[in-house]
């Protein structure tokens, strides 16, 4: 077997697996800050923790959290294998990660997580020209005046934190900032930081405004992933 047909051959194996190798998370401009098309992936914290030799609390400990009737521990739950074993795909949110791991690495990026006034912003006004949505109109939803095509249980309801590149843009070009996984906020309340967009274990309620919550800021669990916002120079 030729060197060419090797890489061809590991390239369609791989290819099958599902397997990502490459993928750009793009930057959406509105105005006064950058914000992230969609929540960071697998993939892209893989990338930062390998370059960086970082391991997070839920590798370190020997799992991440999930909630049956109380938080539960599960053994090997972490971002690589969110449910314990290897995703189909890791453009899948990376979830199991603190807010201080979610800042750590934003900051790498020469970026930070948002405060709760730029990403709601982001979520429910209108900033940018489009054909979906009126500029400048303040949506209830980040779907817009309805709870459409969102990952909660009363809408797409998967049952599960799905590919963020299979999820419908919403305002702003922005994806999943409803449903899929609650996302950290820099916003803190002693030792919690707030969380928002709900995730696809609740209901759209959770994607409001109103529905944003605090959790303590050393908290990693199967709900909770991150994107970052990025300072305009």
């Amino acid at each position: 077997m030729n060197f060419y047909y090797k890489i061809l051959l590991s390239f369609f194996l791989l290819f099958k697996a599902g397997i990502a190798y490459s993928f750009e998370n793009p930057r959406i401009d509105l105005g006064n800050f950058l914000i992230n098309k969609y929540e960071i992936t697998i993939l892209e914290y893989e990338n930062y923790s390998t370059h960086n030799s970082i391991k997070t609390q839920a590798e370190i400990t020997g799992g991440g959290y999930e909630w049956f009737g109380g938080w539960k521990k599960r053994k090997n739950w972490n971002y690589l294998n969110p449910y314990g074993e290897k995703p189909k795909t890791k453009l899948e949110p990376a979830v199991h990660i603190s807010r201080y791991e979610a800042e750590n690495y934003c900051n790498y990026l020469n970026g930070r997580l948002p405060t709760y006034q730029e990403w709601s912003l982001a979520a429910y006004t209108q900033l940018l020209q489009g054909k979906n949505y009126k500029i400048n109109k303040t949506y209830k939803f980040p779907s817009g005046d309805i709870p459409e095509k969102l990952n909660t249980q009363d809408s797409l309801n998967f049952n599960k934190h799905v590919d963020v590149t299979t999820l419908s843009d919403g305002i702003n070009g922005l994806v999943a900032m409803g449903g899929n996984v609650w996302e950290w906020i820099d916003d803190q309340s002693g030792s919690d930081s707030l969380t928002a967009g709900g995730s696809w274990w609740y209901g759209s309620g959770k994607t409001t405004k109103d529905g944003a919550q605090y959790k303590p800021s050393d908290f990693y669990a199967i709900y909770v992933g991150f994107r970052c916002v990025f300072d305009k120079n």
